[in-house]
């Protein structure tokens, strides 16, 4: 995909909306210095140009009571492109699989999983993910604590 030409209007929308999706028109407006017609024009604009690709809301995992969270590396027996493609529709349909990345290196996928309990994560490790056709060896490490959470990517205002 080519990058996006955005003038410093649009990279001012996008930081305010990424840091609060929930911005009124007229504040976002506001913020940009421009009039809510225009801006509204514009975000859907970025919207059409698949740049702003949704809206969701931040929720706390641990008051939802998922205190168990793990990053696990997964190594395929085969690389085949329809072999990623089946372990990726397979994942898709896995809730506790909250991100999934294809790598380059020692393993072929990083998942983000979450759990209830470590005892919860065990058991989707070795009902589910380790017995998924072509999985050859998987290696979880669990997280502590989150020092930084920030989604999205930097956007230069200047």
């Amino acid at each position: 995909m080519a990058r996006a030409k955005l003038d410093r209007i649009d990279r001012r929308i996008l930081n305010d909306l990424q840091s609060n999706g929930r911005m009124t028109n007229v504040d976002l407006a506001e913020r940009a210095g421009i009039s809510a017609p225009p801006c509204l024009r514009r975000v859907r604009a970025l919207e059409r140009g698949g740049i702003i690709k949704g809206y969701h809301a931040d929720l706390s995992s641990e008051a939802l009571g998922y205190s168990v969270s793990v990053f696990a590396l997964v190594g395929l027996n085969s690389q085949a492109e329809t072999d990623l493609k089946s372990f990726e529709e397979l994942i898709a349909t896995w809730d506790e699989v909250r991100e999934c990345h294809m790598l380059a290196g020692e393993a072929d996928f990083l998942l983000k999983i979450v759990a209830e309990t470590w005892d919860d994560y065990q058991k989707f490790l070795t009902t589910r993910l380790t017995s998924a056709p072509n999985v050859s060896h998987v290696k979880s490490m669990m997280v502590f604590r989150t020092a930084k959470h920030m989604p999205g990517v930097p956007i230069s205002t200047d």
